[in-house]
């Protein structure tokens, strides 16, 4: 069940924030080590070295196939050389899971035309640039699995945290519609594509930057109001939305295409 056996898969943004060695794991990191364990040999991305190759180290260890490329995927000559790069070193290309992204806080009077202008890049556009230059390749070989990664965000606001972040629920937004029609594009030429809804989650971003910038230096509290937002009483973590990966980007998914798996604890049901 769900074996990547012989099949090759690019991950993006698979480092992650603060300590190399740390015991939360960010959703690139852990997507890429569950799809290494299942059989995959997997191509991973990031722009930090060394938590990128922390990455790798720890998939080969436990016996995995993995290496690792720099790239700046909001910069399409970066992309279409990374893309070079897998094929040669790997043949072919099965999946592509878009893992990059952040947020930033700020309404449409109080955020800069240049935060918005890196939200849109960071969040959406590396996913179409991963997209136009990774489908050439999927359409050669017969088909492939695209995931692409969201928020909840992109889905509803939410007013009752005071906080608004308008450029991060508008490019989030965009990738589950980028989603949906690069799938109804290439439905007919084996090409599936799909998006994860993560929630709030307990990942390395959390710990070491969300504390500082939203939680006033308090992980405790930060912490536990995620927590308490969440219906079913706790935030998921990476391992959580890597099975969910996993899954869309499996051949047991084969007739799912265009669609979104939301992973929240129930979060976006409970919200006006």
């Amino acid at each position: 069940m769900l074996s990547m056996a012989g099949k090759v898969a690019i991950v993006s943004g698979a480092g992650q924030v603060g300590p190399v060695d740390g015991k939360v794991w960010g959703n690139g990191k852990a997507t890429a080590t569950l799809l290494a364990r299942q059989g995959a040999s997997v191509f991973l991305l990031d722009i930090n070295k060394a938590a990128v190759e922390a990455t790798r180290a720890g998939i080969e260890a436990e016996g995995g196939t993995a290496a690792t490329h720099i790239c700046d995927m909001t910069n399409a000559a970066d992309v279409q050389e990374m893309v070079q790069a897998c094929l040669d070193r790997f043949k072919k290309i099965d999946i592509l899971v878009n893992n990059v992204g952040g947020s930033a806080p700020g309404d449409p009077v109080s955020m800069t035309e240049e935060v918005w202008d890196r939200q849109i890049d960071s969040n959406l556009k590396t996913a179409f640039l991963g997209c136009k230059y990774v489908i050439p390749a999927m359409l050669e070989s017969g088909g492939g699995a695209i995931v692409n990664l969201a928020s909840v965000a992109g889905m509803r606001n939410d007013f009752a945290s005071g906080r608004s972040h308008v450029g991060y629920s508008a490019s989030k937004a965009g990738v589950i519609q980028l989603s949906r029609s690069v799938a109804g594009t290439y439905a007919k030429k084996g090409i599936r594509v799909n998006t994860v809804v993560p929630g709030l989650m307990h990942t390395a971003l959390v710990e070491y930057r969300l504390a500082a910038t939203v939680g006033g230096n308090d992980l405790d509290k930060l912490m536990q109001a995620r927590h308490n937002a969440v219906p079913m009483g706790h935030m998921g973590d990476a391992w959580d939305i890597a099975h969910a990966v996993l899954f869309l980007a499996s051949d047991e998914a084969r007739y799912i295409t265009a669609t979104e798996i939301i992973v929240d604890g129930g979060l976006t049901s409970f919200m006006p």
